[in-house]
């Protein structure tokens, strides 16, 4: 089941590969990102001391009220990578104008996970590439 997506992401970025990853969540984040309370678009993913973090990822509290006080919804998440799968991402971002996006929150096996896009950012004229595409496959789609 499908929780979250980044739908910016696949707008503003050329996805090269993608990779899925685990999430250190606590109990409540689990269950709010569950009823769909979590907002993917403005995060990212870096890697730092050869471990993988997902800033920026607001997931609202489940029970506001009964929060923690000292409850950021926009605190810096671990992701759980394999080495060898992190040992190469080093490498990839480290290339020129590669970046690391969160694309979508999922559940697989009772498991929340999330795939990361490794991408390339797109200038405007692609973008206006993109959505000329986008209007005449449209047209297409209403002429048949």
């Amino acid at each position: 089941m499908e929780y979250a997506q980044n739908r910016r992401a696949q707008f503003d970025y050329d996805i090269i590969e993608t990779y899925e990853a685990g999430i250190v969540l606590r109990g409540y984040e689990v269950k709010a990102i569950k009823n769909g309370r979590v907002n993917l678009s403005g995060s990212y993913v870096i890697i730092r001391d050869n471990e993988a973090w997902l800033l920026n990822a607001d997931i609202p509290p489940y029970q506001p009220l009964n929060a923690p006080e000292d409850y950021d919804s926009k605190q810096t998440r671990r992701l759980l990578l394999k080495k060898s799968e992190i040992k190469s991402l080093i490498g990839r971002v480290a290339e020129k104008g590669l970046t690391l996006i969160p694309l979508k929150m999922y559940s697989k096996n009772r498991r929340i996970k999330l795939a990361i896009g490794l991408g390339k950012s797109r200038k405007k004229t692609d973008k206006r590439d993109v959505l000329k595409k986008r209007d005449i496959e449209k047209e297409l789609r209403r002429t048949l």
